[in-house]
């Protein structure tokens, strides 16, 4: 007997077929593994900022961190906890990988005390939503597109190098015009990578992960995204921000 249209097509009689059940599956699961990769970046973000505003309230600590060798300590810490996170995620467990992620953002937090004291705060909350806005659309665009970004990928890195070797260039130079082209420049190339790294992070997903293997995907998925936006934040802020 052969088979009408309505039997062919599952979702003619209000039932799935298999392959759109297998797709909802795989929608489903995406979606919760690309919640836990913002949730856990938003958690970090916050323990950051909450960290930076504690301690530049506290004179004692920030003279006691940044008037003393302690300082460099402070800000080649969070290199560390990434070098750590980065090259041996395969040999730590889940709730190490987490453990690592809250203890940088705490560490990142300390060492971005001194926007404080540098910035208004009135200046500092205004390009902290410009950046929140911007890096919301960065990534929507870039988990929504259907254009391959793979190809962006290396013009960014090779921009992000540059402006790594300009900003230590300038640390002895310590020229304003450097400094503004490297803010300018830091702006499109870490919004580009906003767009490319949750592309990127989404083709990461795979359905027969364990329960590990995604905590420990989107800790580090989460870290990827926290490292665009504290960068991105940072150099709106060199731009847009008002000075004590």
């Amino acid at each position: 007997m052969a088979l009408g249209p309505n039997n062919r097509f599952g979702a003619r009689t209000g039932r799935m077929t298999h392959s759109q059940a297998y797709d909802a599956s795989i929608d489903m699961g995406l979606r919760k593994y690309m919640l836990g990769v913002y949730n856990y970046m938003t958690l970090g973000v916050a323990i950051t900022g909450l960290m930076a505003y504690v301690v530049s309230t506290q004179p004692q600590i920030m003279q006691a961190i940044f008037g003393t060798g302690l300082a460099w300590v402070v800000m080649l810490a969070p290199l560390a906890f990434v070098m750590v996170l980065s090259f041996g995620i395969n040999k730590l467990s889940a709730s190490a990988t987490q453990l690592l992620f809250w203890a940088f953002a705490s560490v990142m937090g300390i060492s971005l005390s001194t926007i404080f004291i540098a910035y208004t705060d009135a200046s500092i909350a205004r390009v902290f939503f410009i950046s929140a806005g911007a890096f919301a659309g960065l990534s929507l665009y870039g988990y929504t597109t259907k254009r391959d970004l793979t190809g962006f990928g290396s013009f960014l890195v090779m921009g992000l190098i540059g402006i790594v070797i300009a900003s230590i260039v300038n640390i002895f130079l310590g020229s304003s015009a450097l400094q503004f082209a490297i803010s300018v420049i830091g702006v499109l190339v870490f919004a580009g990578l906003t767009a490319y790294d949750t592309q990127r992070i989404k083709s990461l997903y795979y359905e027969g992960d364990s329960a590990e293997a995604m905590t420990k995907k989107s800790v580090m998925g989460a870290l990827t995204l926290y490292l665009d936006f504290i960068n991105l934040f940072m150099m709106l802020l060199h731009l847009f921000g008002n000075r004590e």
